[in-house]
């Protein structure tokens, strides 16, 4: 990979048609001005004091977020939210972004999923932040909702506007999620049917469902370890077994994360492509998703996996230094990280 080639697969971004499916949900940030803390009147307690709102689309919407400042052409949101002031936030997000969400269903009995982050201001990274507050659905996703979604994906695909189909399946619940185990025997389906189009998958719990779709495992989803304390780290041995299995139940190439290593792809050959070392604080919040939204920009503009891989690394390691916030990269980003990539890297080969 050289900046002739980077800049040959970004030239394309443009032209992409994306659709992103899944568990849209909202990123919600309070800042809190701990110098104005007051007790409370009623119970005592410390009323924390809030002075600014921010909120952006996460989950799904995170992904959207970096597709655009990539600069895709066309994005398209399917999935189902509640009828409800954080669904009305969230659809003016990915609106601002210029994502049409005709394909979001707004249901009162749902709840659209959100991120509540209270956040010291002024001060950076993970050390201003208090504890999270999460809103998800935790009952069975209706089966008529169900059936909704599936005709949308149904229209996506006939309409012949689409280039990639991202699947984001963030719920960890089983069926509580839009994702649920029918829509995913459906997109594996529709997968086998149309190999025109690439399908992509993102899932915590449930990678291994997935049939004949492209699927991005971090170390620990590949294993199926659940909450892996800070530190831990999988074998290179190990997750040439994984990738070995996982190449042969989906039947296309598997692009896994390794952290700040790098990603495995298999074509069918494993090969580890390199990421770039950062130094300073970072914020690790989303890179998973930025790094979706470059390999799939990339894979649709005809990049091998082993670029579409290198691509994902650059954008994920500018992300990452955009403390207190979901990160995003722009082309001209990209460029820079792979000069420094290349420095890095001087005999790898991609």
């Amino acid at each position: 990979m050289n900046h002739e080639r980077l800049q040959s697969l970004l030239s394309q971004f443009p032209q992409r048609r994306i659709a992103v499916l899944g568990d849209f949900f909202l990123d919600k940030y309070l800042e809190v001005d701990p110098q104005l803390a007051e007790p409370s009147l009623e119970t005592g307690r410390t009323a924390h004091q809030v002075i600014q709102r921010r909120h952006s689309p996460g989950a799904a919407g995170t992904v959207v977020n970096n597709l655009a400042a990539l600069g895709a052409g066309r994005l398209h949101a399917i999935g189902a939210i509640g009828d409800d002031g954080e669904g009305y936030d969230l659809c003016q997000g990915l609106q601002a972004l210029g994502c049409s969400t005709d394909g979001l269903l707004r249901r009162q009995e749902l709840m659209t999923p959100t991120y509540l982050k209270p956040r010291d201001a002024g001060v950076a990274g993970l050390a201003g932040e208090h504890s999270r507050y999460d809103t998800k659905n935790r009952r069975p996703t209706p089966a008529d909702i169900v059936n909704a979604l599936a005709a949308k994906i149904e229209a996506a695909l006939t309409q012949g506007e689409i280039d990639a189909f991202v699947i984001m399946d963030q719920v960890e619940l089983p069926d509580c999620g839009v994702v649920t185990a029918r829509l995913r025997d459906i997109l594996s389906d529709h997968a086998a049917k149309h190999r025109d189009i690439l399908f992509w998958a993102d899932s915590r719990r449930f990678i291994r469902q997935y049939r004949n779709v492209m699927i991005k495992p971090n170390q620990f989803e590949a294993i199926g370890k659940i909450n892996p304390a800070p530190g831990d780290e999988v074998s290179q041995t190990e997750l040439h077994g994984v990738i070995t299995r996982l190449r042969a139940e989906s039947g296309v190439p598997v692009f896994l994360t390794w952290g700040e290593k790098g990603i495995f792809v298999s074509d069918p050959e494993i090969r580890l492509v390199p990421g770039l070392s950062v130094s300073g604080p970072i914020d690790p919040t989303g890179a998973g998703d930025s790094a979706t939204a470059g390999a799939v920009l990339a894979l649709t503009s005809g990049a091998t996996p082993a670029e579409a891989a290198l691509v994902a690394n650059l954008v994920a390691s500018v992300t990452v230094r955009q403390l207190g916030t979901t990160g995003t990269a722009k082309p001209a980003e990209l460029r820079e990280a792979l000069t420094q990539w290349q420095a890095q890297h001087p005999h790898a080969s991609i």
